[in-house]
């Protein structure tokens, strides 16, 4: 496995911390994929909008399914998070 240089929740400042911030809220804590995007705060921002709009916004789906599909798409891929 590659190792990734990351900004720990406690150096992180500007859009990166607000991210974090966000992870914590949701979380409780800092998701190990928010920290490997770490180095590149504001592309990590603008996921994270992407991510809540697809997740939380308006859509024929309903917040179960989009999460199943989510799910399904992972296993496929044979990603473990």
């Amino acid at each position: 496995m590659a190792y990734v240089e990351t900004i720990p929740p406690e150096d992180a400042d500007g859009p990166l911390e607000e991210v974090y911030k966000l992870g914590m809220r949701r979380d409780g804590r800092v998701a190990a994929i928010l920290e490997v995007m770490s180095q590149h705060g504001q592309a990590l921002s603008e996921l994270m909008k992407l991510y809540m709009t697809i997740a939380y916004g308006p859509s024929g789906l309903s917040r179960a399914q989009r999460e199943m599909i989510a799910v399904v798409v992972s296993k496929t891929n044979g990603c473990r998070y």
